[in-house]
């Protein structure tokens, strides 16, 4: 660490590299934070968390009893031992509440004042932050699995919805009405969407993962939309195998864009992982070995940000397992969970905070133990 900062000093090296350098430890070290708790509020399982982009000081969580909470993670106190309190919470007695299980909260990507929610009870909400009423709701005819908005998306304000259904919806924000859905439509999918995601590098590519064993890169500005259909065999099958044009030998439940939006990785109930070129669709092949997959829904994993070396966190039954991405080599597993791991984020600037669905005696928080000050 000191020759990086004599380097530094001396205008030698890149000054990112340091930082780069000590995120990358800091992942290393991950462990369970014995001085840091979050505050109680849900009466069930924690399916879904969203920490936002901005001042990465406020996190979402949305759970299987339709209740959201919004966190403040920052420890304004300063002590060595604290915990991170709810600043307010839509409850079973909220007028706007989910009547069912809460499966996606995403913050808007430019700006605190919104956040947005899915629930099997087939409506997506938008939330005005400030008074926590609902701004808009768009209605389905299908249980809603998955949503998405693009993290850099300037020209569109379109958020991607997986359902029941085997077509990819895509609802227009700007619309101003709460019962408007686009209607571009994607089909080519035969069951229902378990995952989409938005690439972080073009603002109009959409990926998809369904339960027919398939992932789908789509350009919302075509009209046919599809792009690329990923193949696990690289087209060296023969198209009359089933496997054919199949991402997984199973349902994929699971997308995440690397951070720079070049690569894809994907999971299936086939217990595998894979890691795709998102340009082309090839399969780069990447091994990562067994990776437990039993989530009968979306699996929501995250990736590193700013690191010399990136990784990915993938719940793993009662743990997170952590891999290099671009290696496969498994790196650790982060224990401290007592039942299955439903989701987990990534907080650059202070490492990981996950929740996992499990009785509210045993929840628990990540982090890293040693907190930037």
């Amino acid at each position: 660490m000191l020759g990086f900062l004599l380097a530094r000093q001396a205008g030698l090296d890149d000054p990112l590299r340091l930082r780069r350098a000590e995120s990358t430890q800091r992942v290393l070290g991950l462990e369970l934070n014995k001085d840091r708790d979050v505050e109680r509020i849900h009466g069930s399982g924690v399916n879904t968390l969203d920490i936002e982009p901005i001042e990465a000081r406020y996190m979402l969580s949305g759970g299987s009893d339709g209740v959201i909470v919004l966190y403040d993670l920052e420890n304004s106190s300063r002590q060595p031992y604290y915990t991170c309190k709810a600043v307010c919470s839509v409850g079973r007695n909220h007028p706007d509440v989910h009547k069912y299980s809460v499966e996606t909260v995403q913050w808007y990507p430019h700006d605190t004042g919104m956040f947005t929610s899915s629930s099997f009870d087939k409506t997506l909400k938008v939330w005005d932050t400030n008074t926590l009423q609902t701004a808009d709701v768009f209605n389905f005819e299908e249980t809603v699995y998955s949503h998405h908005m693009s993290p850099v998306a300037t020209k569109h304000c379109l958020v991607a919805v997986g359902t029941r259904g085997p077509k990819v919806q895509l609802c227009d924000l700007k619309s101003g009405s709460c019962s408007h859905i686009l209607q571009v439509i994607f089909a080519g999918h035969r069951q229902e969407i378990m995952a989409v995601s938005w690439s972080p590098r073009c603002e109009y590519v959409l990926a998809t993962a369904s339960a027919d064993s398939r992932v789908k890169l789509w350009d919302v500005r075509r009209a046919s939309g599809c792009l690329i259909t990923l193949d696990q065999h690289n087209g060296k099958k023969s198209q009359a195998v089933e496997s054919a044009n199949t991402a997984h030998n199973g349902k994929v439940n699971g997308l995440c864009f690397t951070s720079d939006g070049l690569h894809l990785l994907t999971v299936g109930t086939d217990n595998r992982m894979r890691l795709w070129n998102s340009s082309n669709g090839e399969n780069t092949l990447v091994n990562y070995g067994k990776v437990c997959n039993d989530s009968r829904k979306g699996l929501k994993f995250t990736v590193s940000y700013g690191c010399s070396t990136e990784f990915v966190f993938v719940p793993y039954g009662s743990t997170i397992a952590l891999y290099t991405i671009y290696s496969g080599e498994q790196i650790t597993m982060l224990k401290g969970h007592y039942k299955s791991v439903d989701c987990c984020v990534f907080r650059s600037n202070f490492q990981t905070t996950t929740k996992s669905q499990l009785n509210p005696a045993f929840e628990d928080a990540w982090s890293s133990s040693d907190e930037e000050g």
